[in-house]
């Protein structure tokens, strides 16, 4: 397909838009359906949503029996009423708690498109929707059931509204009051999804616009009046309700316990200096990452254009906040790389220069490189034989996706090359989470764990043993959320006193002393029913679980020893 051909069939205006979800949607489908749940923010997430749908209380917001006073409530329910609709609770099927983040990443791509049309045409709309949606963090957090997506999709729809009515107040097109809604709306979702970060980010770039253009005749077009109303209609009834029934310590906690930590240090072993996320920036944004340098660059020669200054605005203020940040994780500026995307579409409106397509070049070869490099690595490290074979055939469409790329930025105007680096990064994603990663078994310890005690026939779902399950020695969320809400977390007494009383127990090998002394001073006596060996990612350290039942459950039959 042509150039011209592409812009014929882009002449709608819902085209660049739907081909932007629609990449979204083929770059994280296999990986929603594939991957098994992930520690630890995916599973707590997701067990806390169960547990919502199992006490029917869709106010507060618990990990079994301890409060999450970290984050609002808007994720619970989206992934709350996505299990209602498509799965059940009992079943623990992980993709049902992902599709809001498919949803909210689909949302963010086409929303990055639909702002972009206001500025850089159908082609750039294209451009940047495709560059956001094809992007290695976007389509990775589409599969993951947590805030990220979610929130990326609710505050790239609010800045791409705000972007129109921007423009609109510089003569650049018409920002009607479903423009205006879709701000509000975009911004109170933010807030009920993640708290502070939607208005942090508009803030920011409405005070940075502000003071480059010394005016600013948008603002009060807002519709400020009924603006807060409706974040007051969408927030305040949980806001309120949440505050009553925690008596205010839930505010306390994610005020002062959660963001306050992040503001003074590291949380959870997550600090790093300033310039990590730009460090991060060319593997995240991949394939698009050859367009970087170009984007930066015309962001600085096009910051008199009205599309051009407000990604600026968009992007660098909070930029700087995060990077400044004790606390970082890779998907804190994801809400904006919809800036970026709309930089990488100016800069293809005209020839990159020759400094910005060399160093573009080496990024994306590099980016590609690095990716195909891991996933060899994972394969020899952590996989069996179809993993290797999964592996190969990963690096490959990953390093030609960066081939491509490459391609296209030093030699330009082949259209085809950039598809092409696209399509074998969807590609080479796709087999990356639903090939590669779910055959890398010691890393699913959680999910193997549950299997073996289905095999053993001692899983307490099967209606006939006793629990619940008691583990001791692996903690992880993903762990609760495979063997149901009731499992016991504790130390080898614990897991003792389970078999004792007929329930099946999980242990450690460091825990396998003082289970067995614990056994031997209650008078009990246990089978071993089954181990699994793996690799807790989350601590970088193998494990080895043992898998018991009460002596007196096992028969002639059925074998065991104590």
């Amino acid at each position: 397909m042509s150039e011209s051909s592409l812009e014929r069939w882009l002449g709608g205006g819902w085209r660049a838009p739907l081909l932007a979800a629609l990449v979204v949607l083929f770059a994280a489908l296999p990986g929603l359906v594939a991957m098994p749940a992930l520690d630890r923010d995916e599973a707590r997430f997701a067990q806390a949503s169960a547990q919502m749908l199992e006490t029917r209380d869709f106010v507060s917001i618990k990990f079994q029996d301890q409060p999450r006073f970290k984050k609002p409530v808007g994720i619970y329910w989206l992934q709350a009423a996505s299990v209602a609709a498509f799965s059940s609770v009992e079943k623990r099927q992980i993709w049902a708690y992902r599709l809001p983040s498919l949803l909210g990443a689909m949302a963010a791509a086409a929303a990055c498109a639909w702002g972009a049309a206001a500025f850089f045409g159908t082609r750039g709309a294209a451009i940047a929707g495709v560059a956001l949606g094809a992007s290695l963090l976007l389509s990775t957090e589409a599969f993951i059931a947590k805030t990220d997506a979610a929130l990326c999709g609710a505050i790239t729809l609010m800045m791409a509204a705000l972007a129109r009515i921007y423009g609109a107040g510089r003569g650049e097109g018409v920002a009607g009051r479903g423009t205006k809604f879709l701000f509000w709306l975009g911004l109170a979702l933010s807030i009920l999804i993640k708290g502070p970060i939607g208005p942090m980010i508009a803030l920011l770039t409405m005070l940075a616009l502000w003071a480059w253009d010394r005016r600013a005749p948008w603002a009060p077009q807002l519709g400020w009046t009924w603006g807060v109303a409706l974040i007051l209609l969408i927030v305040g009834p949980w806001a309120v309700a949440i505050t009553v029934t925690t008596d205010g310590a839930f505010w306390t906690g994610a005020v002062m316990g959660d963001m306050a930590s992040k503001l003074v240090g590291g949380q959870e072993g997550h600090g790093a200096p300033p310039g990590y996320h730009l460090l991060l920036s060319p593997l995240l944004l991949f394939p698009a990452a050859v367009f970087l340098p170009a984007a930066l660059a015309r962001g600085w020669t096009g910051r008199a254009e009205p599309g051009v200054r407000f990604a600026v605005c968009w992007l660098v203020p909070a930029w700087i906040v995060f990077e400044l940040a004790p606390t970082k994780l890779p998907h804190y500026v994801l809400p904006l790389y919809g800036a970026l995307a709309w930089l990488t579409a100016a800069a293809l409106e005209r020839p990159i220069g020759r400094i910005p397509r060399w160093i573009g070049a080496a990024l994306g070869l590099l980016a590609g490189t690095a990716l195909a490099a891991a996933a060899i690595v994972l394969a020899l490290r952590f996989g069996s034989g179809p993993s290797l074979a999964w592996a190969v055939a990963a690096a490959l469409l990953l390093f030609g996706a960066g081939v491509a790329g490459a391609y296209e930025v030093l030699f330009g105007g082949c259209l085809r090359a950039a598809a092409a680096a696209v399509v074998l990064a969807v590609l080479g994603h796709g087999i990356l989470s639903a090939g590669l990663a779910p055959s890398l078994k010691p890393l699913w310890v959680a999910k193997r764990a549950a299997h073996a005690l289905r095999q053993a026939g001692i899983d307490p779902r099967n209606g006939v043993t006793p629990g619940p399950v008691a583990v001791a020695g692996f903690d992880e969320p993903s762990m609760v959320f495979a063997l149901g809400t009731r499992t016991e977390l504790g130390r080898g007494e614990m897991a003792a006193a389970a078999v004792s009383q007929g329930r099946p127990a999980i242990v450690s090998a460091p825990e396998r002393p003082e289970f067995q002394a614990a056994l031997a001073a209650q008078g009990a006596r246990a089978a071993p029913a089954g181990e699994v060996k793996g690799f807790n990612y989350s601590k970088g350290k193998p494990v080895d679980l043992f898998l018991y039942r009460s002596l007196e459950d096992v028969t002639p039959s059925q074998g065991g020893r104590p």
